[in-house]
């Protein structure tokens, strides 16, 4: 039989244990899976254009920056795999992101842009004067893209492809690089926000967002964060305080 002890709230160090009382050592709870989302830089398209799958568009020199600098504050987290949609702006985000830990980044198709259909390459200005832009702003559950996808499809899959990331490495921190929509509608989708209020979200380009996904439940530890990541290397690894009795609203 397991007895589950905590520690009192003001305890600041504080890994709860399962105490047995048949005698035996007592078993910490695992660590969760990190998962580190990064939106990929600027290029020269962000802003004024809606890019989605375009091919062709590299980082700007600014983008370049904001990459390097993503890939150093990243750069003393322990990272196990670097994923990226498989567009150019994302893949050479994560390429230098994944040369600090001598990686190699892999193709996830699943986290790619949205498929914005006839709105591909379009100028935003223009695009805000239709009346699908206003449904997709509203009511975005209920908004497909002009001969592309829906907003629902999107999070459908980027949501698959990151719980298939979850599975394939318990317990590590793994970087995704991704686009602002995809990683609003998994940040919704984990923290339990409806999808019709995702675009109250904010993920800038070369910002960090974190997930802890835990044997019950989700916790989001960083959101479109553009500073310090310290932390997340000094707690790489440890268990999480209440993981093992963490509920899915914890």
């Amino acid at each position: 039989m397991l007895r589950m002890s905590r520690q009192a709230p003001d305890d600041a160090s504080p890994v709860p244990l399962a105490e047995r009382d048949d005698g035996r050592e007592p078993v910490p709870p695992r660590p969760p899976t990190r998962l580190v989302l990064v939106r990929h830089a600027v290029t020269a398209h962000t802003g004024p254009r809606l890019s989605g799958r375009l091919p062709g568009i590299d980082l700007s020199d600014e983008g370049v920056r904001q990459a390097e600098a993503v890939a150093q504050r990243l750069a003393d987290v322990p990272v196990v795999a670097v994923y990226a949609s498989p567009i150019e702006r994302t893949t050479q985000t994560a390429l230098r992101i994944a040369a600090r830990h001598g990686l190699t980044p892999r193709a996830l198709p699943g986290v790619t842009e949205a498929d914005y259909g006839e709105w591909t390459g379009g100028e935003i200005a223009e695009l805000a004067k239709t009346d699908e832009w206003g449904v997709v702003q509203r009511s975005p559950s209920r908004a497909r893209f002009p001969g592309g996808e829906s907003i629902r499809e999107m999070q459908a899959r980027t949501v698959a492809a990151l719980e298939q990331v979850v599975s394939d490495h318990p317990h590590a921190n793994v970087v995704v690089v991704s686009h602002a929509d995809p990683i609003k509608s998994a940040i919704a989708h984990f923290t339990g926000v409806h999808l019709d209020l995702f675009q109250r979200i904010h993920v800038s380009p070369a910002s960090v967002t974190v997930l802890e996904i835990h044997t019950q439940g989700c916790a989001l530890v960083k959101c479109n964060d553009t500073g310090s990541l310290d932390e997340l290397g000094a707690k790489a690894g440890a268990p999480v305080p209440g993981d093992s009795e963490r509920s899915t609203d914890g």
